[in-house]
């Protein structure tokens, strides 16, 4: 058992961005770049750590059949070693978000409790259930700007939501797209393991068109701040939109597992996030 299967299972780029994204939140609303940020980063990329690998552990018999060069089931690393690792990134993760206590900051270390048990219920139980995993993973993934915000001064929570709110409603929207999305690519063994997801529950054209929705709310939100920063946010925002819009709109016509793969809708769903981040950074930075 090598160590890259550690590094592997976890998904480091993942977990970096969704770290790199907590620290954004804390600086889209503060204007500036603390020490704190330094125990966003390391919160946020352990517990979505954690939250990877007890989804593999949940998920070995479903990856033998969709992917199975994961660390699992390809044999990298074991079941009840990973169901460990996961368990340990867990505490390290809400261990250091116990040094907010000390600056009388509760809600991070409540929301990320809170996060820590979503994910391990969404492993184990919600990820079967049409709609309610799906939409988990979304506020999960919604829930790291909140967290970043969550280190401000509790005085100044509703200025605070002014600005955390719509960049978290616009990720919920997308990623719920993108849930649903990766769904409809995974029916095959889904099937095989009984999962109910929305495209085995209501077919895959039914969904992607629930998804399309769902994409195009998160499109709305995110154009709403160009009330806070102006016409060059828009510019900028309306190219990143336009990806997410391809993605969706490139799968419209599908009617299997497969249509859904080959066209990559999911995949143009996350790259629309992830210069959604570079949007938001230099529009707090800038503008």
């Amino acid at each position: 058992m090598g160590s890259s299967a550690y590094i592997s299972i976890i998904r480091p780029v993942n977990c970096t961005v969704a770290g790199i994204a907590g620290v954004l939140a804390y600086f889209i609303v503060t204007g500036s770049i603390q020490w704190i940020v330094l125990m966003i980063w390391c919160m946020v990329f352990l517990i979505t750590a954690a939250g990877n690998v007890i989804n593999d552990y949940y998920d070995a018999a479903i990856d033998a059949i969709n992917r199975p060069e994961r660390p699992i089931p390809s044999g990298a690393i074991s079941q009840p070693v990973a169901q460990r690792y996961a368990t340990f990134l867990f505490l390290l993760g809400n261990l250091i978000g116990a040094i907010s206590l000390a600056y009388e900051m509760i809600l991070p270390l409540i929301i990320a409790l809170w996060n820590s048990i979503l994910l391990w219920w969404y492993a184990k139980k919600l990820k079967t259930t049409p709609g309610f995993g799906n939409a988990a993973v979304a506020y999960l993934s919604a829930s790291i700007f909140l967290f970043g915000a969550a280190f401000t001064d509790p005085h100044m929570l509703t200025h605070t939501l002014t600005y955390a709110l719509p960049i978290a409603g616009a990720t919920f929207g997308v990623m719920l797209a993108r849930e649903i999305m990766k769904d409809a690519e995974d029916v095959v063994g889904d099937l095989d393991a009984n999962a109910k997801t929305i495209p085995i529950q209501y077919g895959i054209p039914r969904s992607i068109q629930i998804a399309s929705c769902c994409a195009i709310c998160g499109i709305i939100l995110s154009l709403s701040l160009f009330f806070r920063w102006g016409l060059f946010y828009l510019g900028g925002i309306i190219i990143v939109d336009l990806i997410i819009l391809f993605g969706v709109l490139v799968v419209l016509p599908c009617t299997t597992p497969e249509c859904v793969r080959q066209r990559n809708g999911s995949r143009y769903l996350k790259y629309g996030m992830f210069c959604s981040l570079i949007v938001f950074f230099f529009a707090a930075a800038f503008l």
